[in-house]
């Protein structure tokens, strides 16, 4: 009575061959969230104890101009309660039409980074209000850049503070001679 079972060959499908699929070429893999990523998500270099640091923070394109006086007003409402807060303090800033420049002082990366989160969501609702939206405002993460020296930390604050003019130039058009008004 021995019932011997037969083992079924495997069928093979005969498809056509296609070419052009599978491997590297152009426009393969993940689409990018943003179009181009300008902040990498590498490690923040160390902070020390109340170490100067050079923000940069730039908005999405369809934000306001961050020149506009109504913006500015909206900015300058998030600024004063941000000044001391989380172990860090904002000294100068500047505003452009689509970026942000700060002069923080942090008691560390671990205060850098809750005080610009915070900042960022002051910022985010502050703006969305006055434009009447909601959503995203950043375009990406914020740059830091620790200034380890006094000359360096010098050189920085005269860029925040000038950094206007710089644009005006690089643009073609004539720098004001009188200050910044949107800067501090």
């Amino acid at each position: 009575m021995g019932s011997t079972k037969r083992r079924k060959a495997q069928l093979a499908l005969r498809l056509k061959q296609r070419f052009g699929h599978g491997g590297k070429r152009k426009g393969a893999g993940r689409r990018r969230a943003a179009p181009m990523p300008r902040v990498g998500h590498r490690a923040r270099a160390r902070l020390g104890r109340n170490q100067p640091v050079h923000v940069t923070w730039r908005v999405l394109p369809h934000v306001w101009n961050l020149r506009s006086r109504r913006a500015f007003r909206a900015l300058l409402r998030t600024f004063r309660p941000a000044v001391e807060r989380f172990g860090t303090r904002l000294t100068h800033f500047s505003v452009q039409r689509n970026h942000l420049h700060l002069i923080v002082e942090a008691d560390g990366a671990p205060a850098l980074s809750a005080a610009m989160q915070g900042l960022g969501i002051r910022i985010a609702k502050g703006l969305n209000r006055m434009m009447g939206r909601s959503g995203k405002v950043f375009a990406d993460r914020f740059r830091a850049r620790p200034l380890r020296t006094p000359t360096d930390a010098r050189i920085a604050i005269a860029y925040v503070l000038g950094n206007a003019r710089i644009h005006a130039e690089r643009q073609g058009r004539a720098p004001s001679a009188a200050p910044d008004r949107f800067a501090a």
